[in-house]
């Protein structure tokens, strides 16, 4: 903080009165407005908090993403099991869930507000399950899957 005002007062010192009136400068005047968005990190935590608060099992895979890159993942899962797959998108507009084989899961959307999707899948062959953000979604998706 006393460089700051080392700062201003050098930038000042020709008025006679520069300490008394001193003038923000731009990185002050923004850094309340940067403090209101949420860096990715903070909405990473947001998101695997509320999965943690709903996970039912043994965890089997999980991660997090930014929505623009999307979820694409092909985990090892055993066949003739029963899983949950809990997701969260946490920023702004949605995206849409699907499942390779189709049969695996029902499409869905998520929205990003903090909400938790769940599906229960049940396996018979590899499975492939991706998330990808509708245009000009943002922020972060994280996801749980849990042996049942």
């Amino acid at each position: 903080m006393a460089a700051s005002v080392v700062l201003l007062t050098s930038c000042t010192s020709g008025s006679g009165d520069g300490e008394a009136s001193p003038h923000p400068s731009s990185p002050a005047a923004s850094g309340p407005q940067a403090a209101t968005v949420p860096s990715q990190k903070e909405l990473t935590e947001q998101a695997q908090a509320a999965l943690t608060a709903v996970h039912s099992g043994r965890m089997v895979e999980a991660g997090a993403e930014r929505v623009t890159d999307g979820i694409h993942t092909e985990p090892s899962l055993s066949e003739g099991r029963t899983y949950r797959l809990n997701l969260v998108c946490v920023g702004n507009g949605s995206a849409r869930l699907t499942f390779t084989p189709a049969s695996t899961g029902t499409e869905t959307k998520v929205p990003c507000d903090q909400s938790v999707v769940q599906q229960r899948i049940t396996v018979h062959k590899p499975v492939r399950i991706d998330v990808d953000g509708t245009k000009g979604a943002t922020g972060v998706i994280a996801w749980r899957i849990d042996a049942v």
